[in-house]
Order: structure tokens, then C-alpha cells, then sequence
């Protein structure tokens, strides 16, 4: 299992490197596989400074470059041409200095000493697409005079690496696929080395319920394959595209964004260990969610779009007409949430973790839900890791709380 040494440290302070946390983890008995360093921008941004344009003059041989002047805060000005129209002496800018790495996708290229058009240039004043910090490439990046000469830039962006450590969960560590579980192994080998931590997770004070205009019943058919389920509705919900904080999180430890909603199931499931899944409320038919077993052969299309044939041993979540989910391990094509999903319910269960394994088995799915379902998860964390979802849906997508929790 990925995880992020940034976010890690949301949940338990400490201060030591990252080889140190991976040593500290596996004498816990957390072994980890590897360890690699995440670029938040490829490059890191270095070689890159922030300068100042001292002089601008028209190019000799040129209607449209010019040759600039430019202090990087080594005493000696350095001759740079641009070809920005925006260039001007006074500027505050970002400087790609001779030596200095940059990068198009995959491509890499290195700045050197040149000659344009017969004039020396020793650098290359940047756009925002050229370093990474944006997109656009209408003219060079023109900082605040509040800028310092010299900075680096990547100190001026506030750009940091994160680390990825690589955890091997053995089947009898179901506490530790999440960051604060293994936050919490952590904090103990920090506690019993006498150093100075804590461990904390976010509060639920902010969850409320905001009305009952989406109450959508629950009903259990079989408690010892699901002992625990629990939904909430989302009322006025606007499905986009997620903030760039949320999706960095989850594209560092390997997984693609989707949508605000769906991202934040993930996000949870990835913080806290508690898989979830939502609905598009206004699909489940009779506003009821049913928790049963379906007849052999009962035919049920995965959101991949592949048909399976459901088992009477499969526990399958269902609204009064139709399968919409195999519990635990995949949904069902048409129950998720998409660009026009207004109303969304969230389920957050805990399932008989044998009833999984052999779902999962038996259709040949492995999924991250079913990988921590059938290893046995939290059975007390559904309300949480429910009221975290909620919090962060009315935060994201402007919803309203619609039912109380059930």
C-alpha cells in the first residue's frame, strides 16, 4: 500500500526524515518495500531563481526579440534574450539559469549558453507553462516587486517533495491500510523511543444534518453478512472537478480523480481505512436501500460494464426493484455518480469479511474496498469515516445534509 509521508504527518507529529519513518515502520513490523521521492512539479524547480530585469533594449537583428540585463543576486548581471512582448526592464521575473533542467512531458532539455540571432544569452526569463506552475504562455511570468532577487524560485512557490513509502500489508494488518493506521504504529515506536508526538484526526463537530428532504430507507435482510450499515443523503450536490489539493493526494499514491464526490470516497478510504460508496440517490428506485441475497444467475452489469451472474452467497445492495452493487467488492453500471448527479447517498457497512473474499473470488474482482473488507475492517469506524464524507461533500459540492444518519 501507497503512502504519502505529507499526509502522514496530518495525523501524527514527528521529525524524523523519511528513510527514518520507513526504518522506524518496519521495526514495527509495517516492512516497507521502497521508498521514492514525488516532485510535485518535475524538477523540482531547480536551477530556477527569481531575478530582475535591469535593462530592456530591442534586439540588433530582431523585430520582435530583445536583449535584457538581468540581476541575479550574484553581483555580475547576466545578458538574457527574450522573446517575450511583455518583457521590461523593471521586472521582477523567474530565471532559468545555464545548467537549469526543464521539462515538456517527457521530454527534458537543459539550458545552455547561446547566440540568438548573434547576441549572447545566458539563461531564459520563463513563462508559467515552461517551469509548470501554469498554464499560460501568452508572455513571461511578472512577479510582485515584493519578490526577492535570488530566491529560489522553487523556495518562492513554496514547492516541497513529498515521499512515497511503499508498505507491504500482511492479512493480519487490516489496521494498517490507511494512513492514520499506520499513523498510529508510527506514534507508538515515537512514544516508546521518548519522543515528543501526538496523534490526532479531524473532529466531526461540523457535521449537521441541514434537513429531511432525502430520506431514503435502510433495510438489512442478512446481519451476519453485513452486521453494519450505515447512509446519509446529500441534497443540491454539484459534481465537479476536485480541488487541486484533493487530487494530489490521491494521484500521488497512484490513483486517477474523478469527480469531487467519488474522489472524496477515496480520500476517506485512503485516510481513515473505511471504504464507501455513493449513489446517485435519484437512481435507487422507491427511495430504499435493501442489504440481501438475490436468487443463482441473477444477472447484474458492473460499472465497467461487464456481466456477472450473482450467487445466492453474494450479498448485493439493492433498491426495491434492482441489484445496484455486490457489496464490499463492485458497483453496478448506472449506481454511481455522474456530471448531471444532483443528490447522492453515501453508504459506509461493515461486511462478514469471509463474504467478501469469496464474492470477490468468485468474480474475479479485486478491488481496494474488497482488499480491506475481506482482511476485516474497523467494525466501530462507519459513522466517522460518514460524517467526514459529509463534511467534505457540503465543503466541495455545496450539498445539503438530507436525512439523519442511519
Amino acid at each position: 500500500m501507497n503512502i504519502s509521508y505529507k499526509w502522514l504527518k496530518e495525523y501524527v507529529d514527528f521529525e524524523l526524515s523519511p528513510q527514518e519513518v520507513c526504518e522506524a515502520l518496519t521495526s514495527e513490523g509495517l516492512e516497507v518495500g521502497s521508498l521514492e521521492e514525488h516532485q510535485a512539479i518535475k524538477g523540482g524547480l531547480r536551477g530556477l531563481v527569481i531575478g530582475k530585469v535591469e535593462t530592456c533594449e530591442a534586439h540588433p537583428n530582431s523585430d520582435h526579440l530583445h536583449v535584457c540585463t538581468v540581476d541575479l543576486g550574484q553581483g555580475e548581471l547576466q545578458q538574457i534574450v527574450c522573446g517575450a512582448p511583455n518583457v521590461a526592464a523593471g521586472q521582477k521575473v523567474v530565471v532559468a539559469t545555464v545548467g537549469c533542467k526543464l521539462y515538456d512531458g517527457d521530454k527534458e532539455f537543459v539550458i545552455k549558453k547561446s547566440k540568438l540571432r548573434g547576441v549572447e544569452s545566458n539563461g531564459m526569463i520563463c513563462a508559467e507553462d515552461e517551469i509548470g506552475v501554469g498554464t499560460d504562455h501568452s508572455g513571461i511570468i511578472v512577479l510582485p516587486e515584493s519578490a526577492k532577487v535570488g530566491m529560489p524560485a522553487a523556495e518562492y512557490y513554496h514547492v516541497e517533495s513529498d515521499y512515497l513509502i511503499e508498505v507491504d500489508i500482511t492479512p493480519n494488518r487490516s489496521d494498517a491500510c490507511s494512513h492514520y493506521g499506520v499513523a498510529r504504529d508510527l506514534y507508538a515506536w515515537l512514544v516508546r523511543h521518548g519522543m515528543k508526538t501526538s496523534l490526532h484526526r479531524p473532529g466531526c463537530e461540523a457535521f449537521k444534518v441541514d434537513n429531511h428532504d432525502l430520506d431514503i430507507a435502510v433495510e438489512v435482510e442478512d446481519n451476519k453478512k453485513c452486521p453494519r450499515y450505515c447512509a446519509v443523503t446529500l441534497k443540491g450536490c454539484e459534481v465537479k472537478e476536485s480541488p487541486a489539493w484533493l487530487q494530489e493526494r490521491l494521484q500521488i499514491i497512484g490513483l486517477r480523480p474523478i469527480n469531487n464526490i467519488v474522489d472524496i470516497t477515496n480520500y476517506i478510504m485512503f485516510a481513515y481505512g473505511q471504504p464507501l460508496h455513493c449513489f446517485d440517490a435519484d437512481m435507487i428506485k422507491g427511495n430504499k436501500v435493501i442489504v440481501k441475497s438475490l436468487p443463482d444467475g441473477t444477472p447484474f452489469v458492473t460499472l465497467d460494464g461487464v456481466e456477472h451472474k450473482l450467487s445466492h452467497e453474494d450479498i448485493v445492495i439493492c433498491n426495491e426493484e434492482e441489484p445496484m452493487c455486490i457489496a464490499g467488492v463492485f458497483g453496478g453500471k448506472g449506481s454511481g455518480t455522474y456530471e448531471n448527479t444532483t443528490n447522492v447517498l453515501f453508504e459506509s457497512a461493515y461486511f462478514n469479511p469471509t463474504s467478501i473474499r469469496k464474492s470477490a473470488r468468485r468474480h474475479g474482482l479485486n478491488t481496494d474496498a474488497s482488499f480491506r473488507f475481506e482482511r476485516g475492517i474497523d467494525p466501530n469506524g462507519q459513522i466517522y469515516a460518514l460524517k467526514q464524507a459529509a463534511i467534505l461533500a457540503r465543503e466541495l459540492a455545496g450539498g445539503t445534509v438530507s436525512m439523519e444518519i442511519k
